[in-house]
């Protein structure tokens, strides 16, 4: 069995019945939890909506570094990510490849993030681009190894992600090591620990290989596995089972199924 650790399920171009449908899809598949992460505070409350009828969707509350102008206070934040139906603050974090114009703005709202994350007891969802020294120095400041969490959507060097793992943190891959020019990142994949792995979709982005130009869905996480096991030399239900133990591991307030 799989876990969606990270999806945007409210991003989806779907109707309520195409997303059931979609989750539906996903499930046959042998996809038994996804995490809904939140990209803005002000659309927490929609996301929710979308998504609370589902028994397997989990959700995080948070502010993607490049949605600033949806920025929050952080008291706002953790009113929001206090709901207990939260199980993860972000995601957060620094992109300085896209909006390297508004590194203050995003490092504060990082921080406020992880001081929430401690506050609450709950891991957190990381984004980082081009912001290594950066992410890993106030991780470290503010003391996220209390929380844990995860670099998800990885793309950066071994280095980060040794440092990040030391932190206590996963490392999430998602259909970009199934792409042409990802061959970095699969020498990566290749040096980590299976244990201090996760997999993603990060839906409705990046489908992977043999999906690219689709809107990516859930479903698709299992490519993302059957390629992580070419990569490693073992089967498709280590990776499956491993993944999916570390998942419950870090996400310690998902209930298994």
């Amino acid at each position: 069995m799989f876990v969606d650790s990270h999806c945007h399920l409210d991003r989806l171009k779907t109707s309520d019945t195409q997303l059931d449908e979609t989750i539906a899809f996903a499930r046959k598949r042998g996809v038994q939890h996804f995490l809904c992460v939140s990209v803005s505070v002000r659309e927490f409350d929609d996301m929710l909506a979308k998504v609370r009828h589902f028994d397997d969707v989990s959700v995080s509350c948070g502010v993607h570094p490049l949605h600033q102008e949806d920025a929050c206070s952080y008291d706002e934040l953790l009113e929001k990510a206090s709901d207990p139906r939260v199980v993860a603050v972000g995601e957060t974090g620094l992109d300085y490849f896209y909006s390297a114009d508004t590194q203050s703005v995003q490092r504060q709202s990082f921080i406020d993030h992880i001081k929430v994350a401690n506050a609450l007891k709950k891991p957190l969802i990381i984004h980082t681009r081009d912001a290594r020294e950066d992410t890993i120095a106030l991780l470290k400041e503010y003391k996220a190894e209390h929380t844990q969490g995860v670099l998800h959507c990885f793309t950066e060097s071994l280095e980060m992600a040794q440092a990040a793992i030391e932190l206590g943190f996963y490392i999430s891959i998602s259909g970009i090591v199934t792409f042409n020019s990802a061959e970095e990142l699969r020498e990566v994949v290749r040096q980590l620990p299976l244990d201090k792995l996760l997999i993603e979709t990060d839906s409705p982005w990046l489908a992977p290989v043999p999906h690219r130009g689709k809107e990516n869905q859930p479903g698709y996480v299992v490519e993302v596995a059957e390629f992580i096991a070419q990569l490693k030399g073992v089967s498709v239900e280590e990776v499956a089972n491993v993944t999916t133990q570390n998942f419950y591991n870090l996400f310690s307030e998902v209930k298994r199924v």
